[in-house]
């Protein structure tokens, strides 16, 4: 099912899209954290589970707007180790792209703790145009879903 893209052939490590530890309490799992588990071990890409963090609890962003997203999650993640990734591509993994906002954010902190590229590989995205982003933050031909939607 995921298979080598040129795209990923100098991918560092990669990074799942992190819930806030009351987050995952709640819910008992991180669904990007499953997803790139499996895509690190097939592509035979480390995976850093603990390096992007959650810094801020924040409301479920399903049933919030475009605007109400971006201020929901601003300054919401943080880079912990950022030797780690200075200089590196980073693969960053999340289950859904509705508005690009969730990736944004993480591509920030990634790229202000000195990661080179950030990629983002999502499970879906969202078919309703006015949800999304004017700019996103990672490569800008980086974006693909596991499954065309």
């Amino acid at each position: 099912m995921v298979e080598r893209l040129p795209l990923l052939d100098h991918v560092s490590v990669i990074m799942p899209v992190p819930l806030h530890s009351e987050r995952l309490r709640q819910r008992e799992f991180n669904q990007s954290l499953l997803l790139a588990d499996q895509i690190g071990r097939v592509l035979g890409i480390p995976i850093s589970y603990t390096n992007l963090i959650r810094t801020t609890p924040s409301p479920a962003q399903t049933s919030l707007s475009r605007k109400s997203r971006v201020k929901n999650l601003r300054r919401a993640f943080a880079v912990r180790y950022p030797d780690e990734i200075r200089k590196q591509r980073v693969l960053l993994i999340d289950d859904v792209f509705t508005t690009g906002t969730t990736v944004n954010e993480c591509a920030k902190s990634l790229r202000k703790a000195g990661s080179s590229d950030v990629l983002v590989l999502t499970l879906g995205r969202t078919l309703d145009p006015d949800l999304v982003p004017d700019r996103i933050h990672a490569h800008p031909q980086s974006h693909f879903e596991l499954f065309g939607v």
